[in-house]
């Protein structure tokens, strides 16, 4: 099968994404940032064209402790299941719709900054070969974010609460081995100007994601699999060193458990483990600093418990696709 015309695709929206951005000032982060841990364990929080892209309903809850903050988010994402009556004896197979869906409820705890939002998420999946191992989608997710900053008195600055809308796109390519996307979050920007005495500003900004990885199997017999990638962050006018914008990422699949690391910052080591049971999984993700002892300096802790809802798993098993 010929995938240059969807790698075409993928290259127009990345095109796009990066000239209507690049000519618009950028102020702030991510958001959420917190818990950190989304990239690795639900990347559909960025980029909403990978939401239904597995064969399972899947619900997470996410708990991160940084120094003196807490930060959670529950999400979920899923792909719709056609109805279909079984007839004689049924082997449990089921056909997927092209609809997938998701949906995110955070409460970011960073600094001054006080998120809470809600996040729904719309993705539509074209089939590219005729025995449904390879896709291309595109998604798009709305949000609803309440911003409280806390204030700083010693600085005469006041408490404040706003609500804002935002939007997040993207485009997503996956088979049985290579898998990448590009994607666009918090479409509107900043939803306002630093108020009348430009004391302070919402910390967020338009973020791009380019994201690419592969699976590589290295043993059939025992289901033990790698998969390197990376993914490419960045704010809408590319500002920041190029070597803080590549992230890699390496998980390592052996049967019902994954090990892997994720480099966010350079300065820092990272680990990361799950474990899978038929209907629920539990995981954490860990960040330690390289250049002092752990004992001096905040450390990153996240927890990561869920709960695989499907009643309907898909004929091909592989364990290696969660």
């Amino acid at each position: 099968m010929d995938l240059k015309p969807y790698i075409s695709v993928i290259k127009k929206v990345l095109s796009i994404f990066i000239f209507t951005f690049s000519f618009i000032p950028s102020n702030g982060q991510q958001m959420p940032f917190y818990p950190l841990s989304y990239r690795v364990f639900d990347p559909f929080i960025f980029n909403p064209a990978i939401a239904g892209s597995k064969d399972f309903f899947d619900v997470d809850l996410l708990l991160s402790k940084y120094d003196k903050s807490y930060s959670q988010m529950v999400s979920g994402n899923l792909r719709l299941i056609k109805s279909k009556r079984n007839y004689y004896s049924s082997s449990g197979f089921r056909e997927f719709k092209n609809i997938g869906l998701g949906g995110s409820i955070f409460n970011d705890q960073n600094g001054l900054n006080r998120n809470i939002g809600i996040i729904a998420t719309g993705a539509y999946h074209f089939q590219l070969d005729k025995n449904a191992l390879s896709f291309l989608s595109v998604g798009i997710s709305a949000k609803a974010v309440s911003n409280h900053y806390s204030g700083e008195p010693d600085q005469n600055k006041p408490a404040k609460n706003t609500i804002f809308p935002n939007f997040d796109a993207g485009v997503y390519y996956y088979s049985t081995h290579l898998f990448t996307g590009v994607s666009a979050t918090n479409l509107l920007g900043n939803p306002g100007h630093p108020d009348n005495l430009g004391l302070y500003a919402i910390p967020v900004s338009r973020q791009l994601f380019f994201q690419i990885g592969y699976k590589i199997v290295l043993s059939r017999t025992l289901n033990v699999l790698l998969e390197p990638s990376v993914i490419c962050n960045s704010d809408d006018s590319f500002s920041g060193e190029v070597s803080d914008m590549i992230k890699p990422e390496l998980k390592l699949y052996a049967d019902n458990i994954v090990i892997g690391t994720y480099f966010n910052d350079y300065e820092k080591t990272s680990f990361f483990f799950q474990y899978r049971y038929p209907k629920f999984h539990f995981g954490a993700y860990f960040e330690f600093p390289n250049d002092s002892p752990f004992y001096k300096n905040p450390l990153l802790i996240e927890v990561s418990l869920g709960l695989n809802l499907s009643v309907i798993k898909s004929e091909i098993r592989s364990l290696n696709h969660w």
